[in-house]
């Protein structure tokens, strides 16, 4: 029997990013009944800074849940429960009193802390903070954004301890205002990227926060991923409803991809690519250049239990994914939209010994040589546009078949066994081109799914938990579909050959 839209149970995703907001409506069944989007502006003060208006990111966040409820036909109480997942580490402080920022949101892209971090390692420190945290001491990460602002804005730190101010990443800003300043909450994932939480008992740790001298005053209460958040004030959508879940993007649509246990991994596909698989409950410290994170946890069940069960997953990240396509779109002009690049790189039967490293802003993991710069390698006469195009969708899978080969290497080295399959999202994994040959390297099926949102979907899931709309993950691993798998189609030589002249073409790039 068809249910009808009376009868069906819907959820609610505020999907939080870089470049925009979007809000998604799903079924209870996992699939999207309507979504809306917004551009957000970028703010660049000076080269190496990037900022965002915390009060833009409120305003397209509302309007597109909004307009989102408007699309799909349904009132705000048709909604069982809101999941938010956002946009990791992007930093922003704000007044408890009056609810207005201090200064922009400080971005994860942003690299204006290098010079505190770059103390912290001299000073020792990165050894202790990797231990604590699972992560690696870099701008990249909130802690030391935080410290900015309390030191280069007037005021802020003396304000600070007076208890006058409150820090959060942009789903804790989200809540905040979305209950009209009664909760000031965050998740154990979001958490996890600041530089200032222990990933192993799920606090703020008292070390981290008086090295970088940030009062106590100015946390967020740690919640599980999937827990009550408090409710969206009636006035804003026309219903109060439950906030169910909260994961950062990356962790959140490693929950919607269904990797719940240990071994299994998703990528995303976006500007960079972003690979991370689930170790369970156990915190492993990389020897292959990723970092230990925490993963969405889930608020216990039992009575009396006494916090949720502990959930890590490694990661990994790459700079320049489907950047390399916008490259040949703006900087060669080599195709007109970035939708021709799969039928411009079919056009030649492979990249006829064309090597192309988009080391654009240096190479991340499992590399970490900022200093690289971008090379194309193994040019002849006979070159053309199309193995250009094609050693460009290459790279892409050249460089998240390192970071799958790097924790592969983890996981065995812990005992467990290498990954089996990758789940694949994000907008650029839907060229097919692309995820055959991510296949023909890793010698693993490469599953896409039907929902390609995760990162909204895992955000919708963890509200449904909460919510008691779904019992268990077994019954979300049941509800995720795969569209197309993708299988190996090439020997295992030949595709540790091309890894091998990939390896040559990195070391190319990060030659002095």
């Amino acid at each position: 029997m068809t249910e009808t839209l009376s009868t069906m149970t819907y959820l609610l995703a505020l999907d939080q990013g870089t470049s925009s907001s979007r809000s998604i409506v799903f079924d209870e069944n996992g699939r999207i009944v309507a979504q809306a989007q917004r551009e957000l502006p970028q703010i660049y003060p000076q080269p190496g800074w990037v900022e965002h208006d915390p009060l833009e990111i409120w305003r397209t966040q509302l309007a597109t849940a909004r307009d989102a409820l408007a699309q799909a036909g349904l009132a705000a109480s048709a909604v069982r429960a809101v999941g938010i997942t956002n946009q990791r580490e992007t930093t922003v402080l704000w007044n408890r009193q009056t609810g207005q920022p201090v200064h922009h949101a400080i971005v994860w892209q942003d690299r204006r802390a290098e010079p505190a971090c770059a103390q912290l390692r001299e000073q020792g420190h990165a050894a202790t903070i990797q231990a604590k945290t699972g992560l690696l001491v870099d701008a990249y990460f909130s802690g030391t954004k935080l410290q900015w602002l309390l030191d280069q804005v007037p005021g802020a730190r003396a304000a600070a301890e007076r208890g006058e101010l409150a820090f959060g990443t942009v789903d804790s800003w989200l809540i905040w205002k979305l209950t009209h300043g009664q909760v000031h909450a965050t998740d154990v994932s979001n958490a996890s990227r600041t530089m200032l939480f222990n990933v192993h008992t799920n606090q703020w740790d008292d070390e981290l926060m008086d090295l970088l001298r940030i009062p106590r005053s100015l946390m967020p209460e740690v919640r599980p991923s999937s827990a009550h958040f408090g409710d969206i004030a009636a006035d804003l959508l026309g219903h109060r409803i439950r906030i169910g879940g909260v994961a950062g993007d990356q962790q959140s649509a490693l929950f919607g991809q269904a990797c719940f246990s240990a071994g299994m991994a998703k990528n995303t596909y976006g500007t960079g690519c972003f690979m991370l698989m689930h170790t369970g409950a156990t915190f492993q410290t990389s020897q292959n250049g990723l970092i230990t994170t925490s993963a969405a946890q889930i608020a216990p069940t039992q009575a009396g239990s006494p916090a949720a069960p502990l959930a890590y997953a490694m990661e990994g990240s790459v700079f320049v994914g489907g950047a390399v396509v916008q490259w040949l779109r703006d900087g060669l002009r080599a195709i007109s939209t970035s939708s021709e690049v799969e039928s411009l790189a079919h056009s030649v039967p492979d990249a006829g010994g064309v090597v192309m490293v988009p080391a654009f802003t240096g190479l991340g993991a499992p590399y970490w040589q900022p200093e690289a710069r971008g090379t194309i390698t193994g040019l002849t006469r006979g070159t053309t546009l199309g193995h250009i195009a094609r050693a460009a969708l290459e790279s892409i899978a050249y460089q998240s078949a390192a970071l799958l080969l790097a924790m592969s290497r983890d996981a065995v080295a812990a005992g467990g066994a290498p990954v089996s399959e990758l789940r694949v999202d994000g907008g650029a994994c839907v060229n097919d081109l692309l995820m055959q040959f991510q296949a023909d390297l890793l010698g693993i099926p490469v599953l896409r799914p039907a929902v390609i949102e995760t990162t909204a979907l895992g955000a919708a899931f963890l509200a449904g938990l909460s919510s008691g709309v779904y019992d268990s993950t077994d019954a979300l691993s049941r509800l995720w579909r795969a569209e197309r798998s993708f299988v190996p189609t090439l020997d295992t030589d030949r595709a540790q050959e091309k890894m091998a002249r990939w390896e040559h073409a990195v070391r190319q790039a990060t030659a002095e």
